[in-house]
Parts: C-alpha cells; sequence; structure tokens
C-alpha cells in the first residue's frame, strides 16, 4: 500500500481545484479502505468548483473532492464483517448516525447529521478513498466501472422520479443536465404518457431526446410555456421534476403544473430566490417534494432493478472520459453545456 497518492482538492475558498500529493486515508475499526477505479463528477462538485454561495457557505477547505465512484476494497476495519477484501463496490455518499429521530423513522436519507463524502469529508477524486462499511453496495464483478461509478447519481434520477406516481401522466423535467437527463429514462421506464424537457444547451436536449423526451424546448430560442400549453391542450402538465436549480426554471415549472399537481424539486440553487408561493403553490393545491439524495437503502434496490432489467441503460450518457490529471479539462468540459456525464480514471 502506498503511503501517499494523488488527489484533486479544494485547497482555498475560492474558485477551481490543485492536484496534490495527499497521504493515504487511514481507516477506523468499522471502514474500509477503497481503491478508487472511476469517479464522475456531478453538479455539487460544479457548485465547488465555481464557488458560488452555497459552497462558500458550506465548505471547509481542505478537502477532496468528488462523491460518486467505484472501487475495489482493499482493507477493511477491524469490526468489518459484511464486506471483504476484493469487493467491487460503488458508495452511499451521504454517511449518517442510525441513532436520530429521523433514522430510527425510516427517513435516514435526511438524517439531521448527515455527513456528505467529498463535502463534509475527504471524497473520491483521489486513488483511495476511505468510507464507513455500511455505505457499501456491492456490484457485480462484470459491470463496467463508468456504470458503476453513476449508480450514486442514477439514484437522484431515480428518487426524483419515482417519489410521485408519473404512469400515464405528462410530466415537466426542466433541466437535462445528467441528472435531469437521467430522469427523463426512469420517467419513460415508469410509464410517463409523454415528457417534455427544457435546457438552454442543445447538446444536453440531444441527450433528452435519445433517453426519452418526447418535447425538447430551449428557452433561449421558444417559449417553454407557449410549447407546452400547446402540447398539452391548454392543461399544462401533471407532474414537474426540477433539476435545474435555475430560479426562471423553477417559476416557470410551477406555472405549467396543473392545480394539484406534483412538483418534485432536487434542483439546487446557488442562492436564495423569490417565489409567488401564495399563486403558484397554495392557492393551486400542489404538492411539493424536496428531494435530498437517496432514500437508504430502498432507492438503491430500485437502481439495481432499472439496470440489470434493462429498463435503463445508462452508456449513451458518459459522452467524457478523462484521467484525473485532467481533471482541470474534464470540468471545463462538464461547465461547457456540451458533454453527458463526464468521468476521471485515478
Amino acid at each position: 500500500m502506498p503511503r501517499m497518492m494523488k488527489a484533486v482538492v479544494k485547497t482555498h475558498a475560492g474558485p477551481g481545484f490543485e492536484l496534490c500529493e495527499v497521504p493515504v486515508p487511514q481507516i477506523g475499526h468499522s471502514d474500509i479502505l477503497i481503491r478508487t477505479r472511476a469517479t464522475s463528477i456531478c453538479g455539487t462538485d460544479v457548485h465547488i468548483y465555481n464557488w458560488d454561495p452555497w459552497a462558500a457557505n458550506r465548505i471547509k477547505p481542505p478537502v477532496i473532492i468528488g462523491h460518486e465512484f467505484c472501487g475495489d476494497v482493499v482493507e477493511v476495519g477491524a469490526a468489518v464483517t459484511d464486506v471483504k477484501v476484493g469487493d467491487f463496490i460503488s458508495a452511499e455518499s451521504h454517511i449518517v448516525d442510525h441513532t436520530c429521530d429521523l433514522c430510527r423513522t425510516g427517513m435516514a436519507h435526511i438524517c439531521r447529521h448527515t455527513q456528505i463524502i467529498g463535502v463534509d469529508r475527504d471524497g473520491s477524486f483521489a486513488e483511495y478513498v476511505a468510507i464507513p462499511a455500511a455505505n457499501a453496495w456491492q456490484n457485480p464483478p462484470n459491470m463496467p466501472a463508468e456504470i458503476a461509478a453513476l449508480e450514486e447519481n442514477f439514484g437522484n434520477a431515480v428518487h426524483t422520479a419515482l417519489e410521485t406516481p408519473v404512469v400515464a401522466r405528462k410530466v415537466l423535467v426542466t433541466g437535462c443536465g445528467p441528472v435531469g437527463v437521467m430522469t427523463i429514462a426512469v420517467a419513460k421506464a415508469a410509464g410517463a404518457r409523454s415528457i417534455y424537457a427544457s435546457d438552454i444547451y442543445d447538446y444536453r436536449l440531444g441527450l433528452a431526446k435519445k433517453m426519452g423526451a418526447d418535447i425538447v424546448v430551449n428557452p433561449e430560442r421558444e417559449s417553454v410555456t407557449e410549447v407546452v400549453l400547446r402540447e398539452t391542450g391548454g392543461e399544462g402538465v401533471d407532474v414537474l421534476l426540477e433539476i435545474s436549480g435555475a430560479p426562471s426554471a423553477i417559476r416557470e415549472g410551477l406555472q405549467l403544473l396543473k392545480a394539484g399537481g406534483h412538483a418534485v424539486l432536487l434542483g439546487l440553487p446557488s442562492k436564495a430566490f423569490e417565489l409567488d408561493l401564495g399563486n403558484l403553490v397554495i392557492m393551486k393545491g400542489i404538492t411539493v417534494h424536496g428531494i435530498a439524495g437517496r432514500k437508504l437503502w430502498e432507492t438503491w434496490y430500485e437502481i439495481r432493478g432499472l439496470l440489470r432489467s434493462g429498463a435503463v441503460n445508462l452508456e449513451p450518457l458518459i459522452t467524457h472520459r478523462f484521467k484525473l490529471e485532467q481533471y482541470e479539462r474534464a470540468f471545463q468540459t462538464m461547465l461547457s453545456g456540451e458533454s453527458g456525464k463526464v468521468v476521471l480514471f485515478p
């Protein structure tokens, strides 16, 4: 086992990262050490890279970034019995205490004391990463590494799309970054009647069509409201799946949602903004669902079912692959809007 490793680190309060030589993590009695096979870039990582207000209020440098990954177990703690050296695992990035009132009432995914890998503690943009054994998810040995690395992020899409019934319903997905496109694929697999999708990047709208959207709209060229109302006979949609976090998309999505409809919100705004709660939510009698990560471990079993059955194929979503040392090119690719999922290989 080497004593030092390469890692992408948020070293300071400000934009950007640095590639550093850092010590290989030490593990505790309930932890495992993983040699990273693949790790992918998430929208949260982009928030941290840009150092927007959310990141500035949450991140405490220095910290190794990254939380979507897979790898091989190379060391286990003395108390670990259900994971062994050589296992190929992905990881649930939310480390919970298992003892608070939320954990004990079936809502561990919103545990009061959650620590997120790559946000609140060192993460996976590194050759090795240490996590609690309780956060390991066993993969088939033959699963492609880039697919295994996406499972955690795919779980956000699964949680979002399945939080409210979409069977035979008209669905609007706002934001067609990688999670938005995966959300479209899940909604399609779950039996949505029609799926409308919006994004400001044509490249991502092309991916949205490939993954199951019926109608795609670029709001910089045409009105999402006009297109959706025309296609729905003036009714609007039954379900809003909001992925972008953009205030304009959130407002327009809520306007297009039918009275009594369901809004499922995953996108993280970079800062607080004003919303006409009275007219867009209360007087319309809609139900709003906030999505934080994945249900533990319900969503993970849904991930397994969707992937192994072939109901969802994530391969078309992976558009760029880089070595860990090329992290700067990888992030610029992600920021360009001309990509799907970007995967790094240590």
